[in-house]
């Protein structure tokens, strides 16, 4: 089976390899030319037998917005896109819509996995016609983990629905992390009592009901730097925290948790909060209570 795979960053890069030792031959496209396979999107076209499958893999917004573009004018009526990247559920509506009348179809794939997906396999969300996730199930399947499908891979439903779960999953992730990082901070803070933080947590990844992947990763980062002294305490988001927290809105569904975890980012990112300020002033006003100086 071919592929074309746009995209060949730390994941995309990584997916090519997997698919080439799963038996796909996979022809990769990337704006640096000392990792790409052809010298434009043209060329991918012409070196992919019809029909086509093309696998977007690059950041969303303008850029997804570009290539999607750029594809529509070198593919014809019968390829497939499939939309790999973190890309909002709506775009994918509007990508649908402007692929339709040329005859190409398209379907977004929520991925989850990161840089460790080439060994482990990625998780994969799908949306799109049950017809053409079936004409890509062999590229879904080298990808996901090894074991049941279903446990790996779900066609979740129409276009947009890959995205959207993967949406949801993402917003879990941030609340998950928050979770382990206090309970880090809590734990570290008293070592009076607690001798060996990351023992501890390293004793949760079996038979607890914590135990995960995220708990293994957090034990990895503290064996390799137990106090974090080489990290600086700046949290980006990617968007679908917010997006998550939107929707939510939206359909009147509780997050507070979600929520939470999303705003704790956002105080990574103030050297000193202007809230907290505020409220040390409060507490100075009404309660005569000390505060800091700044020196």
């Amino acid at each position: 089976m071919n592929l074309g795979l746009i995209g060949l960053g730390k994941m995309g890069n990584n997916m090519r390899e997997r698919l080439r030792k799963g038996g796909i031959d996979v022809v990769g496209y990337d704006s640096n030319p000392a990792v790409s396979d052809v010298a434009d999107l043209a060329a991918l076209a012409a070196a992919l037998p019809t029909p086509r499958i093309v696998w977007v893999m690059v950041p969303s917004g303008a850029i997804t917005d570009s290539v999607i573009t750029e594809l529509a004018g070198v593919l014809e009526d019968g390829d497939l896109i499939i939309d790999g990247g973190n890309s909002r559920f709506t775009e994918d509506f509007k990508h649908a819509e402007q692929l339709a009348p040329q005859g190409i179809s398209f379907v977004d794939a929520g991925v989850s996995g990161g840089i460790w997906g080439l060994v482990n396999g990625y998780g994969l969300m799908v949306g799109g016609k049950q017809e053409d996730v079936e004409r890509a199930m062999p590229i879904f399947d080298v990808l996901r983990p090894e074991g049941p499908r279903a446990e790996g891979f779900v066609h979740v439903g129409e276009v947009g629905a890959g995205h959207y779960a993967k949406m949801v999953h993402n917003g879990i992730e941030y609340a998950l992390m928050q979770a382990y990082a206090e309970g880090y901070e809590l734990l570290d803070t008293k070592k009076d009592i607690i001798k060996d933080v990351t023992g501890t947590f390293k004793a949760w990844q079996r038979g607890t009901v914590v135990r995960s992947w995220l708990l293994e990763l957090l034990v990895k980062a503290l064996e390799e730097d137990p106090e974090f002294d080489d990290i600086e305490g700046y949290v980006d988001d990617s968007g679908e925290g917010r997006w998550t927290i939107e929707e939510a809105i939206e359909n009147a569904v509780p997050v507070p948790t979600i929520s939470a975890s999303i705003f704790a980012r956002f105080v990574s990112r103030q050297k000193d909060s202007p809230a907290m300020k505020a409220v040390a002033a409060l507490r100075n006003q009404f309660g005569g209570h000390a505060v800091k100086k700044v020196d």
